[in-house]
């Protein structure tokens, strides 16, 4: 028997017990790239062994070359027993779909908090309404030098640059977020040479990372500091060396440029090791009896909690403050407390502590039986969750990196034929597994997943652009 995957000029097939991956010697970086990405065959390291006939990798991963000429790379392993999910090797990934561009690199994702650039010149690429002027320093030889990157489908033809007296520019519109990009010189991809942000693709392969900020932190005065540094609740409030902020000092003051996510975020100015607010910003109390300076984007929710006219304070807490207890303090209104809170698209949990005691909120969902007054909230909801069967279970929940991995904040609701939940899912790739009466299990009708820390594998899920 033999089966046959065509994809441009690599073939992958079964035959006679053996898996086998052949490769014309013409084939092109970009369609080597997509043939690697789709058959997921990264760890082959194919560009490696085309160019200089390195097979380490090859044999690491239990392959063979079968025939290395002119024209030909033909390589081949054998086949293992398809039973063992806790062994990664038997398990063998033959499958014609693969992620979009706009799924593997999604410039707003849950997981991309804030971001900033890198360049080795103090100023990077110039934005101006939206349109982002990318430059290319030197390589005045060439002939044609084209951008290419997660805005357009890395396509190495479709964006032109200008050759100017010191390189190559050309301009495009993005909106906030975060971009993977090359240079194609000539026909040879690489990355921006003059930044310093680059990221593995998660395939073998490196490019360069630009982000199109959408908020500005400026420190006025404080001209004899060394350094200034940011830290806030979007970097876990880290200020150490590798994961500080540093600000940038101008003729009036500091200043940084920062991509952050949909939601409300709290910060301070850190100044020769001391924490100070930031003069011109909102607050909120911390736990050391001073304040935090904050700040939104986005558009509020309002949360509410009828009734308790008596109470003396009342707060709100949840997974969007790490369940901080001395920060919201809730506005008292005649028919109860109310508070708009700014978040993005996402999953939460949250409660309600009247005057020390928590409390239900009769307007959510209860959802924890750790915490019978934790309250789930999805906001824009956009893809639905379903487990097929289970009638018997008690209990089903789902986990995943979406909500943080937490076993009781998003419960399944029962079906005719099963369970399901709706959640949001931001653009790219999610790991998730179901909770059914306490046990972890994959997805039964999603053949996709990946091993994880405890050899156990997570389901995978690609979210295409919606």
């Amino acid at each position: 028997m033999q089966f046959t995957v065509v994809a441009q000029k690599g073939k992958y097939y079964l035959k006679e017990g053996d898996m086998y991956i052949s490769i014309e010697k013409k084939i092109n970086q970009k369609e080597l790239n997509d043939f690697i990405r789709q058959y997921d065959l990264k760890e082959l390291s194919l560009p490696k062994l085309l160019e200089s006939n390195n097979d380490d990798s090859l044999k690491l991963a239990g392959w063979s070359v079968a025939t290395n000429s002119k024209t030909l790379l033909l390589i081949k392993k054998t086949l293992q027993p398809l039973d063992d999910i806790s062994n990664t090797t038997y398990r063998v990934k033959v499958s014609s779909a693969s992620a979009s561009s706009s799924a593997r690199f999604p410039s707003v994702n849950n997981s991309v908090v804030y971001g900033i650039n890198h360049f080795k010149t103090k100023n990077s690429f110039i934005v101006a309404d939206s349109t982002v002027i990318f430059n290319l320093n030197d390589y005045l030889l060439a002939k044609k030098v084209v951008l290419s990157g997660s805005f357009n489908n890395w396509n190495p033809d479709s964006i032109l640059m200008q050759k100017t007296n010191t390189g190559w520019t050309t301009t495009m519109k993005l909106t906030p977020g975060k971009y993977w990009y090359k240079f194609v010189i000539d026909g040879k991809w690489i990355t921006d040479p003059d930044n310093r942000l680059t990221e593995n693709d998660g395939e073998g392969f490196i490019n360069s990372v630009f982000y199109v900020t959408n908020h500005t932190f400026f420190l006025p005065g404080y001209s004899k500091a060394k350094k200034v540094l940011l830290a806030g609740s979007f970097n876990n409030w880290d200020s150490w060396l590798f994961k500080s902020i540093p600000l940038d000092k101008t003729n009036t003051g500091w200043i940084k440029n920062v991509y952050l996510a949909e939601g409300t975020h709290t910060y301070r100015f850190i100044i020769n090791k001391k924490w100070i607010e930031d003069p011109n910003s909102q607050k909120l109390p911390n736990e050391y009896g001073e304040f935090n300076s904050y700040l939104t984007i986005g558009k509020p929710f309002y949360f509410l909690l009828k009734g308790f006219p008596n109470a003396g304070k009342v707060i709100l807490s949840g997974s969007f403050n790490h369940w901080r207890t001395d920060e919201l303090y809730m506005q008292k209104t005649d028919s109860g407390w109310h508070l708009p809170y700014v978040l993005g698209p996402g999953n939460y949990s949250y409660k309600f502590i009247v005057d020390g005691l928590t409390v239900i909120d009769s307007t959510g969902k209860q959802i924890s039986s750790k915490d019978e007054n934790i309250t789930t909230l999805i906001i824009e909801p956009n893809f639905t969750f379903n487990l097929k069967g289970y009638s018997d279970a008690k209990n089903v929940y789902l986990a995943g990196d979406f909500n943080q991995w937490d076993t009781h904040s998003l419960p399944m609701n029962k079906t005719k034929d099963g369970w399901e939940i709706r959640v949001n899912l931001s653009l790219g790739k999610h790991l998730y597994k179901f909770i059914v009466d306490g046990n972890w299990i994959l997805d039964p009708n999603n053949t996709l997943w990946e091993q994880n820390f405890n050899r156990t594998g997570n389901s995978v899920l690609w979210l295409e652009k919606f």
